[in-house]
């Protein structure tokens, strides 16, 4: 498949996805996407903002992935940084509206993920894994996952958890960049769901 992945980060998600596909990773930030570049040298990888990506090249693909940033929505930001931490409020993104909508109007197979927000989700997930509200054309059967707490957890667990060892890279924000990570299982767990099936 030509496999669109959008936010893509350093892959925690697309880890398992093997180099069978196609796969074309959009990265706004330089130095995490060549880190994404060293792990997955087969991809094809674009420095860009991947909300406009999307609304360009939408159609080139057979399955798209987003995760847009997930901040402005999170219920962890919330409750423990602006209730309890004196963390400045923001607005909710509305990119990962806009790409839910789009997506549901336009595109073939996808999925969108992003954290339980704070509020009531706008638009109601299609399914739920883990710490994960995903919206989707295709409803993917619950699994359980190993619960995490990984909010806690520093650099050396996260690392572990997700099995990326990123000692030899200088990034400022490093244990955010892991957290930012999807648990590379449930992202091979959706994608098997999209996988043509043999007949």
């Amino acid at each position: 498949m030509k496999i669109l992945n959008l936010y893509a980060g350093i892959g925690g998600n697309r880890k398992l996805w093997g180099d069978e596909h196609q796969i074309t990773a959009v990265e706004i930030n330089p130095d995490i996407a060549n880190i994404y570049h060293d792990l997955f040298s087969n991809d094809i990888i674009i420095i860009a903002d991947a909300h406009q990506y999307l609304l360009e090249h939408y159609s080139e693909f057979d399955f798209i992935w987003s995760s847009p940033p997930c901040q402005s929505h999170s219920s962890l930001r919330y409750n423990i940084g602006v209730r309890y931490r004196d963390t400045k409020p923001m607005y909710p993104d509305m990119n990962l509206y806009q790409e839910i909508i789009f997506l549901q109007y336009h595109a073939r197979n996808w999925v969108v993920e992003n954290v339980r927000p704070y509020y009531k989700p706008l638009i109601p997930p299609t399914f739920i894994l883990q710490r994960h509200y995903f919206w989707s054309n295709k409803l993917v059967p619950n699994k359980n996952f190993m619960a995490d707490m990984l909010w806690r957890s520093q650099i050396p667990d996260l690392q572990q958890e997700y099995g990326f060892d990123l000692s030899e890279y200088q990034l400022p924000n490093k244990r955010q960049v892991l957290r930012n990570c999807v648990k590379p299982e449930i992202g091979k767990y959706i994608l098997d769901y999209f996988l043509p099936q043999e007949e």
